[in-house]
Order: structure tokens, then sequence, then C-alpha cells
């Protein structure tokens, strides 16, 4: 089989692979398609990682089982990269991405290869996919689960004031289930073409200087989408008294969070940070999904062939495009 194999930020191949073995209870995946994460194209994240082959987002259709398998051959699955154990008091909370079983967990070799293993202990959050969604739309199920934890943390409800900073994929998903939620939702974004994907998905889009401006009284919720602390001092400029900043992307090893103290304290702000998804999240995705309340198309997501990888990737990184999706025949 073949695979994208990322060596570095600017060294990424497509190589052959042997197609992975099975253990008791272990299922083969074809994958049909797999997306691009905005996080890889993160040098100082991705590099730690490396060599690596790219892709945690596969959609595909069940090969070949071994044993005593919940799945049968034939079957359209969505997988999630992670799975916890559903036992330890992490799980008991909720709280799946502290499970030490769910950050051990992966898929083999990765989502984007022509196929994948996924071990039994990952079959825990395999979700079976409905004959109507189509694999590059499932393939969207494990970022946008990301985004539903990111707006429960935050406490987001309909009628709120949710800003969004940074319209990369993530973003535009946050735009979509913000809405879906019922807030109103305001967005902005440096690149125009970006804003005005915003806005036809329900957004209020602007330019960031104009903030200030548009949200006078502030935001309930503001989800900071660019891991940098100017975007983060943007977020807190722009919360509400007793509102919420949600910390979407991490920074890099050793740059700290500063914050007005003052102004948080006596604004009764909340700041939390959303990492990653869990079972939940993921069901609560592909339900949106499934009603075409999320889709690649609103995306403006570019479907793409294995051989376009390494140049998809610098796309990416560069920001010429919002989201490539490996769509395999």
């Amino acid at each position: 089989m073949r695979a994208a194999v990322l060596y570095d930020v600017d060294d990424v191949r497509i190589e052959p692979r042997a197609v992975p073995a099975l253990d008791d209870g272990d299922v083969l995946v074809r994958t049909m398609a797999s997306g691009i994460c905005s996080g890889d194209v993160m040098a100082w994240y991705i590099r730690r990682k490396a060599p690596l082959v790219l892709g945690h987002e596969p959609a595909g259709i069940v090969e070949q089982t071994r044993g005593d398998a919940p799945f049968a051959v034939g079957d359209r699955v969505f997988v999630h990269h992670h799975a916890p154990c559903f036992d330890c008091r992490a799980c008991a909370r909720g709280e799946y991405v502290q499970c030490k079983t769910w950050r051990a967990t992966s898929i083999e070799p990765g989502g984007i290869a022509e196929y994948f293993r996924v071990a039994r202990a990952n079959l825990r959050d395999t979700l079976p996919l409905p004959e109507n969604v189509d694999f590059a739309d499932a393939s969207l199920v494990e970022p946008l689960a990301c985004v539903l934890k990111s707006l429960r943390r935050s406490g987001a409800a309909a009628g709120d004031r949710v800003y969004v900073i940074g319209l990369g994929v993530m973003g535009l998903l946050h735009v979509l289930a913000a809405r879906n939620l019922g807030a109103q939702v305001f967005a902005s974004d440096f690149i125009g073409a970006r804003r005005s994907l915003a806005q036809r998905n329900g957004a209020q889009a602007f330019f960031p200087d104009d903030a200030r401006s548009v949200l006078a009284e502030g935001a309930d919720v503001v989800i900071c989408g660019p891991g940098t602390p100017a975007a983060m001092q943007a977020a807190f400029e722009s919360v509400a008294p007793a509102g919420t900043v949600v910390m979407f992307t991490p920074f890099p090893p050793g740059v700290p969070v500063t914050i007005d103290a003052e102004r948080a304290y006596f604004g009764d702000l909340r700041f939390v940070a959303s990492y990653s998804c869990g079972p939940d999240d993921t069901r609560a995705a592909l339900d949106l999904i499934e009603r075409r309340i999320v889709t690649a198309e609103k995306l403006g997501a570019d479907l793409i062939s294995l051989d376009e990888v390494p140049g998809a990737y610098r796309a990416l990184a560069e920001a010429r495009i919002i989201k490539p999706i490996v769509v395999f025949t």
C-alpha cells in the first residue's frame, strides 16, 4: 500500500508501506477519506512526532477482521485515533482525553494511507456511518468533535454572543456549530476569502482590527483559534464581563499566557482550555454531519488525491487553502 509520510514540515513523501497485520479483535479499514489537520502544520508540534504517517481523521470501509470484532467486512466507519477505557476515574468524570488508555491508543500506521489497522481498544470509538453520509463529510467527525467539546466547555448557549478569532477550518467549524446552538456569531480573520465563507455560514465577519467597534459590549464567549500571544490578548480584550475565553490551540512550549489579572478578577472572567475530544463528542459530531449542518462543501474543502498531499500540506501551512481532504478510490 501507499501512505503519506512526514519527515519534516518541508519533507512529505508518498511511500510504500506494508499493509498492517491484525491481532485478535482488530479490523483493517480501507481508507476512503482523511483530512490533513491544521495542527499537523504547526512546526513545533509535528516535528517532535516525525517521522510519521499523516492523518488522524479517517473514514472508510472495513476490509478485513480477525477474531471477535464488533464490525463486519463492508461496514462503513469513522475511526477515532484515540479511544478511552471507560473504567478509570477520568472516564467516570467524562474527561476522556485525560484517560491513560485514550492517550496510548492510535491507528496504524495513520489515516492518510490506503489501509490502516484499528486495534480492539480503538473500536470503542469507531462509529458506523449512515449510508447517506459521504466519506469526505465523515472525515470531519474528529475535527468537528473537537469544536463541540470547545463550545461545551465554554458554556455557550442560545442567544449568546460568540466571537471566533481565526477562520481556518476549525474556526469555520466553530461558526457552524455555534450557529446551530442558536448563538449570535461574530468572526474575524485577516484573509478576505475566509471572512466571506464565515459570512455565508451565518457569522458577522470582519477584519480583526475592527473587533473593538463591532463588539463594543464584548462577547459572552471568545474562541481563540490561533496559538499566539497576540491572538490571546485580542481574545481577552473582546470578552464581556462574566464571559469566557477558550484556548483552542496550544502555544509553543515555554510561551506563557498573560492576562490582565485585575480585569479578570473584577470582571468574573473565565479562561478554559479545550484539548481534542472524546466519544460523546464524536457521536454528537456525526449527528450534525448526518443532518448536513456541517459538510465539506460549507467549509470550502479541497478534495485531493494521495499524490497531491505534499503540495496540499504546503498550501495549508501557507494558508492558501482551508481544508484538504484526501479522497481514495
